[in-house]
């Protein structure tokens, strides 16, 4: 079993920058492939980013590429998702995602455990 909790949203201006930070506990955080996925009002949930669980291998959607990176720190058991030049299309809740496999998966169903999610708004 595997909790995770999240942190570090909140309202910023279109441009502005956060960072997300996902803490994890429970089986052992390095065997984890770790994903970012969000869900805006109305709409269904979507892949963000994921990161392999040495952190060698990275992917992310179109729509946030060379704006968001993920990384992960596996002696804190959190992985972070930086976030540069944001839009207001990028308002959602996020969802920080354990999976138990090593290949890295942009499918929600294929993640096994979930956090509660944090809010982010960004303003034009």
């Amino acid at each position: 079993q595997v909790q995770l909790v999240e942190s570090g949203g909140g309202l910023v201006q279109a441009g502005g920058s956060l960072t997300l930070s996902c803490a994890a506990s429970g089986r052992p955080f390095s065997r984890n492939v770790m994903g970012w996925f969000r869900q805006a009002p109305g709409k269904e949930r979507e892949f963000v980013s994921a990161i392999s669980w040495s952190g060698g291998h990275e992917t992310y959607t179109n729509s946030v590429k060379g704006r968001f990176t993920i990384s992960r720190d596996n002696a804190k058991n959190t992985v972070y998702l930086q976030m540069n030049s944001l839009r207001p299309e990028d308002t959602a809740v996020y969802y920080c995602a354990a999976r138990n496999g090593v290949v890295v998966a942009a499918n929600s169903y294929e993640y096994d455990y979930w956090g509660q999610g944090t809010q982010v708004t960004v303003s034009s």
